[in-house]
């Protein structure tokens, strides 16, 4: 069977807010996976590849293909979605708390008092996905190569979720910083039932990356994954993944010392060499002395760029791989 789940969680106002979500039955003897987008939900990307996505996952349970059970929730974030501001769509943070959305699951999972709207929404979401194998959760960057964030537990045998995306860098972190991936990487580390294989976050490039051309790529890729993981009954190719693995602490975060407007001097994905000029902002338009340059901090490969423009003072710029650890590097999240 393959139906709609009918959730609901309490928007900030009373309002009851639909959580849709599908869960395909399979046989029961693939592994259990949970697919979900837009957790930020001004990221738009996944949406598209799992409204892809979710018509072959129909026909292949349709047609005894599905081994394991599949849900799908293609907006994860009603809270985010009801917040349109001023013509954009404010989606990374909750207005009623300034909360990021996809930080303090722990707090909300563990939570015995009466919980928030923000706290009861995490929950839902995280009861969604506890009983899973497999967990993806589709992002964007603002301006990014596709990539992935995975707990180094499950490097190199995640390196088929790589090649399948055809992802440029996985980011192997260590220590949690509250994230939904990291709740249930602790879940199923806590709990011997769990039998969880695999749990990532997939950067699908920008957050104006959206297409049917790169919907449909992306959509392929997860097909193929599942398939070669045992959750589709359907012969796949493997592909070798020849991308780069990146300890999180080895990453180094660029923010513009001064606010005004940013010039990329570098491109995605080019390799910089250490003290290399990457970007300059000038602060003050009209006047050359308020030109500042920004520098790589060690030799290594653009990653990310902020799609905007003009830049405040302590925003990020720009994030690099490097091969050592950054001295910058103070553990937790590379975003606030």
């Amino acid at each position: 069977m393959h139906d709609m789940l009918a959730m609901s969680v309490t928007g900030d106002s009373g309002e009851r807010l639909p959580l849709r979500a599908w869960r395909l039955a399979g046989r029961g003897d693939g592994p259990s996976v949970h697919l979900q987008a837009g957790l930020h939900a001004d990221e738009i990307a996944g949406m598209h590849v799992l409204h892809t996505l979710l018509p072959r996952l129909r026909e292949a349970h349709e047609n005894g293909r599905l081994a394991g059970t599949v849900t799908v929730v293609p907006q994860a974030n009603p809270l985010g979605l009801a917040q349109f501001r001023h013509g954009r769509l404010l989606g990374r943070f909750h207005d009623a708390t300034s909360r990021n959305f996809n930080r303090h699951f722990h707090e909300s999972i563990a939570t015995e008092r009466a919980p928030t709207t923000f706290a009861a929404w995490q929950q839902a979401l995280f009861g969604l996905a506890r009983g899973a194998q497999i967990v993806l959760d589709l992002h964007t960057d603002s301006d990014a190569l596709p990539y992935l964030y995975m707990h180094r537990g499950f490097w190199p045998e995640g390196r088929d979720l790589a090649a399948a995306l055809n992802a440029q860098v996985a980011i192997l972190w260590d220590d949690d910083d509250g994230a939904f991936e990291g709740a249930i990487v602790a879940h199923g580390q806590r709990d011997p039932h769990a039998k969880l294989r695999l749990a990532a976050t997939i950067e699908l490039r920008g957050q104006s990356d959206v297409s049917d051309a790169l919907a449909q790529r992306d959509a392929d890729g997860l097909y193929r994954f599942l398939c070669a993981r045992g959750v589709i009954d359907e012969p796949v190719a493997r592909t070798q993944w020849d991308g780069e693995a990146v300890p999180m602490a080895n990453m180094e975060t660029i923010f513009a010392p001064v606010s005004g407007v940013l010039v990329y001097t570098c491109e995605l994905g080019e390799r910089v060499e250490q003290g290399a000029p990457i970007a300059r902002i000038v602060a003050r338009p009209g006047d050359p002395s308020s030109e500042v340059v920004l520098r790589a901090p060690q030799s290594g490969r653009v990653v990310t760029r902020n799609r905007d423009r003009l830049i405040a003072q302590g925003d990020v710029a720009l994030k690099l791989t490097g091969s050592q650890p950054s001295a910058g590097w103070r553990g937790g999240a590379l975003d606030p």
